[in-house]
């Protein structure tokens, strides 16, 4: 079986959930006997420059993996306004690698379009898209938060051009009816959490095309727990990750630098960087982390393979979201390391933490509940030890990756099977 697994970038330039993800089942499928990958990230102006004579770049020397550049995509309609540039090469590729299935992870840079070439190029293959966020249901970057704020709890045109009044709202229904055709042509969309199945089949997606498979993450021996001394507390809390608006960060440095007022003994470690940022951004994280005093230590950007040894000097891990994240990877890495979760009350984080089984939610967005459950969770003795017990094994990339082979067969069986022809209508 030859799989073709696309993204919108590659995890070794923007190390995001979504690539990682794809690029994990990219290399275990790999490792495969029976199944031949080729892995397709794309990439712009903000991680490489343009090459002339070719839309196709390397990372490394992976023999198996290529960028497309794409540097022409239109972000409202989500399609590729160059699709000669990207799409003749990309047709090239699609005869040579000549895959039995191609799996979307992200449209962005490349454009939904990318589906019906797919479909009119290799019309024998499977086709499978995991929807990881809300982008063809929300311009606003895919958060379905509103520019005033507010969460949005269900898109329509005229909600959608209230927060963006240049355009029109039947620009917005043309969006919306272009991305549900395209999104019609896969044999099947991927939800890795109930809620984010839920959200597309409110928005009209057919729900039998929609289907629940839980994201995996690779084996990893957990971290040990960090040594208290006698009478200590599990006071050290982390953030991981992509820093940035929709990621709650200043909530959450908001909330510490609460309890350091109150004289409550807490740490925070942000580990991750504020990439391609706004400047007003920028400055206020500035600034919230300079108000929060030494409670907070901000460490940048890290590897994956840095993780264990990280997640061994922390006892929590905050996950302060203002959208409705679907299925973040940094849960799933908190889980296998045996670390509670204190996570946002919506969306997938919701449905992935137990809360009082395997961690705590507090009131999306609100500083002052974020700093109650902060400190609930280093002064209650018992409760970290509790919610530990209660964290079960994540799901492995292995599993995952099998349970992904399996739908592979069913779909390539069903296109394979004949089809019935219909009877002919009768005259009169």
């Amino acid at each position: 079986m030859r799989i073709l697994t696309i993204a919108h970038n590659d995890p070794r330039l923007h190390p995001g959930g979504t690539e990682v993800l794809a690029w994990g089942l990219h290399e275990t499928f790999s490792r495969m006997p029976e199944v031949e990958g080729f892995f397709l990230g794309a990439t712009a102006g903000l991680h490489r420059r343009q090459r002339p004579g070719t839309a196709f770049q390397t990372v490394g020397r992976t023999a198996n993996a290529q960028l497309l550049w794409a540097g022409h995509f239109n972000s409202f309609e989500h399609l590729q306004t160059d699709t000669l540039g990207v799409f003749t090469e990309f047709l090239e590729l699609l005869d040579e690698f000549a895959p039995d299935v191609v799996h979307v992870h992200h449209t962005q840079l490349i454009g939904t379009e990318l589906l019906a070439a797919v479909r009119r190029h290799r019309p024998g293959a499977a086709l499978v898209m995991t929807l990881h966020d809300y982008y063809p249901i929300c311009h606003a970057d895919g958060t379905m938060v509103k520019t005033s704020g507010p969460l949005c709890r269900q898109a329509s045109a005229g909600d959608c051009a209230k927060c963006f009044p240049e355009v029109d709202p039947a620009g917005f229904k043309t969006r919306e009816l272009s991305q549900k055709t395209l999104l019609g042509l896969c044999d099947l969309l991927i939800a890795p959490s109930e809620f984010l199945r839920d959200r597309y089949s409110g928005w009209g997606l057919p729900a039998e095309t929609l289907k629940v498979l839980r994201n995996g993450t690779p084996a990893v021996s957990p971290a040990p727990l960090r040594p208290l001394r006698e009478g200590g507390r599990r006071d050290r809390f982390a953030l991981f990750g992509n820093i940035g608006p929709a990621k709650g960060t200043l909530v959450a440095l908001e909330a510490v630098r609460r309890l350091a007022a109150a004289g409550v003994p807490v740490t925070l470690d942000l580990y991750g960087a504020p990439l391609f940022q706004s400047d007003d951004y920028l400055a206020r994280f500035k600034a919230a982390v300079e108000a929060a005093g030494p409670a907070v230590r901000h460490h940048g950007r890290y590897e994956a393979d840095e993780v264990p040894r990280l997640m061994a000097g922390v006892d929590w891990v905050v996950v302060p979201s203002i959208w409705w994240e679907n299925a973040p990877l940094v849960i799933e890495e908190a889980f296998a390391h045996g670390r509670p979760v204190i996570c946002s009350d919506i969306g997938g984080m919701a449905e992935r933490v137990r809360d009082g089984v395997d961690g705590l939610h507090f009131r999306t967005g609100d500083p002052a509940a974020l700093a109650d459950a902060l400190e609930r969770a280093a002064g209650e003795p018992d409760l970290h030890g509790r919610l530990a017990a209660g964290i079960a094994p994540p799901r492995s990339l292995d599993d995952c990756a099998a349970d992904h082979l399996a739908l592979y067969r069913s779909l390539l069986k069903r296109r394979a099977a004949p089809r019935r022809k219909r009877a002919p209508a009768l005259a009169g």
